[in-house]
């Protein structure tokens, strides 16, 4: 956790973007069009590569629900559609424009997973608290 820098964060926002972009983007080559054509066959590669992403996809939601909680993703999703209004009433961004719309969409998504996974590290720098996880004892 001392070693916590901002390649650190680069590499899980790299990560996380990869993790988004594999499910789902709208070049028409994620897991979500392969899984599609030919549906409802089922290959094993498929099936397996479903529950690989499935496995990831868990790992980094729940992560980052225990990082910044659900008040956090809210409020870094409210900033985010603030930040579009802002560059829409700027004539920045097109509303119109749908494929832009979704990759800002998936940038986000990227964006909030990264903050959840590197905020126990960026508050215990900016704080000097550590974040420790509840234990029960018996």
């Amino acid at each position: 956790m001392e070693n916590f820098t901002f390649v650190g964060m680069v590499v899980r926002f790299l990560l996380a973007l990869l993790l988004v972009l594999i499910t789902f983007n709208p070049t028409g080559y994620s897991f979500i069009h392969w899984f599609a054509t030919d549906f409802p066959h089922l290959t094993p590669l498929k099936v397996v590569a479903g529950i690989a992403l499935l496995i990831a996809w868990i790992v980094f939601v729940r992560a980052t629900f225990q990082s910044i909680g659900m008040l956090g993703v809210l409020l870094m999703t409210i900033l985010s559609a603030a930040l579009v209004w802002l560059f829409v009433s700027w004539g920045w961004l097109d509303l119109a424009n749908k494929g832009a719309i979704t990759w800002i969409v998936l940038f986000v998504i990227s964006m909030i997973l990264t903050a959840g996974l590197s905020w126990a590290h960026l508050r215990r720098r900016l704080s000097g608290q550590a974040t420790v996880d509840e234990v029960e004892e018996h």
